[in-house]
Order: C-alpha cells, then structure tokens, then sequence
C-alpha cells in the first residue's frame, strides 16, 4: 500500500510521486579518511550482547537491500561520488552491501556500540572496501554539518530512540538539498520486541542486570505516527507505504 503526503510546511510542493531518478551533482571519488571514534557505551544491551543482535540482523530481519536500490535509484545505481550515511547501522548490513556494491560511493555507518562498530569493520576490511567507515555518533546530535550527504538510510532506527523528532531534524539537515532518505520501520511491536525481549533475559541470567538504557518492549510507530513524524520536516516530497511487517518512509529534501 503507497501512500503520497503532503508535508505539514505550507511551503511545500503540491503531493506527487518522487522523480527520484535525479541525483546530486557527481563529485570525484575520494577513498573515506579520517579517524574512526569508537566511544564506550556499556549501558546499552545492543553493546553487552552485541553478538545476539549481530545475529538478528544478519540472518533473521528483511532484507531491504533491492528495494532501497529501486527506491532511491531507480536506473539501478547511483551516481559516482555519491555521499551514504546510515543511522544506527550495527554491524554494517547495509553500509558494507552498498559500498561493496558501488564502489564508486563512499558510505559512513553510524552507531554507539563500539562491539558493533568493530564487527562492521572487520567486515569492511574481510571485504577490502576503501570507500566505506563506521563512527561512533548520536543520531540525536549528529557530528556532520549541515547538507552533507546526497543520502541517508536508517532501518529499525525508533523502536528504541527517545527523541524520534530530533533525529528526523538530524536527517533532514545533514542532507543537501535534492538529499533523499530512506526509512524501514517494523510494524508490529510482537515482532520488534522479541531481540530486546531476549536481550534482557539474558542479562537476568547473568550479572549484567541493571542500568541499560533500552526499554524492554519495542516501541513501534502506528502508520499515522509515522506520516506525522516525518512530515513535521519540511520535506520537498514525502512518501509513506506499508508491505508486510514494515514500513517506509521515502523523503526528498528541497
């Protein structure tokens, strides 16, 4: 099911499908540089059982790898020097397929679990990718300034964020303009819930009992929840649709 919104800015164009087939001006491929932090973040149960989640993102959640590829570039591939940062990437599923994929991209993954961090990395480095690197950072305080990236990516991001508006304000402000962001989101919380529910029942098997930041359920968006969410951006185009267990939210900045 698609739907087409019509964002709350009266500044905005009139609803319509995205002409998503234009990209950001091409810029000369530069190898990804710079120093890799790698912050603690021992209250989280995505760090102390990071190898459970690792697990579930590799083998048991959606592969949404072919529909971001036709979402956002619909002649198959993106333009060269094309600029890809993905929130809350865990251990690189997406940013190391992309990177691995078009070479002529550079990629950046952002998380805080230095245990996924380092998972993601040595699967960069296993697959010999130069044009792609992962940070510690806060998807609610992004380190990057604004209109950086031609793309942005985020899959089962909010069922854990406490500020879901202020992310959404992160994502449209590091984006330049023409920017495009791709949104997965899980619909059901029965489903969501289960790797935090296990998580935490192992940490009540072992020592590691208290102080995690994490809730111990999932906190899923209804679908008018998400049509508010991301429409309380500016966004030139919006779109939201619903296929099975997840929804998508497929943005255009003006």
């Amino acid at each position: 099911m698609l739907k087409t919104l019509q964002p709350s800015s009266s500044s905005l164009a009139e609803p319509a499908v995205f002409p998503l087939g234009q990209t950001a001006t091409a810029e000369p491929l530069v190898p990804v540089v710079g120093e890799e932090s790698n912050e603690a973040s021992t209250d989280s149960l995505f760090e102390q059982f990071a190898w459970l989640y690792i697990f579930c993102r590799e083998k048991l959640f959606r592969d949404d790898t072919a529909r971001i590829i036709r979402a956002l570039w619909p002649t198959g591939r993106p333009a060269p020097g094309e600029k890809i940062i993905e929130l809350g990437c865990g251990p690189g599923f997406y940013s190391c397929k992309l990177a691995e994929r078009f070479r002529g991209i550079s990629v950046i993954g952002i998380d805080r679990s230095p245990s996924q961090l380092k998972w993601a990395r040595e699967k960069r480095n296993d697959r010999g990718l130069k044009n792609c690197r992962f940070q510690s950072d806060n998807v609610l305080e992004l380190s990057h300034p604004d209109d950086s990236f031609d793309v942005l990516l985020a899959s089962r991001l909010f069922t854990v964020l406490p500020n879901r508006r202020r992310a959404v304000a992160e994502m449209y402000r590091v984006l330049r303009p023409g920017g495009r962001c791709f949104i997965a989101e899980p619909r059901y919380a029965f489903w969501a819930s289960l790797p935090l529910f296990t998580m935490w029942v192992l940490a009540g098997l072992t020592s590691f009992k208290n102080g995690y930041c994490e809730p111990s359920r999932a906190k899923v968006l209804s679908r008018r929840e998400m049509d508010r969410l991301f429409a309380s951006q500016p966004w030139r185009k919006l779109e939201t649709w619903t296929d099975g267990r997840y929804q998508y939210a497929l943005c255009e900045k003006g």
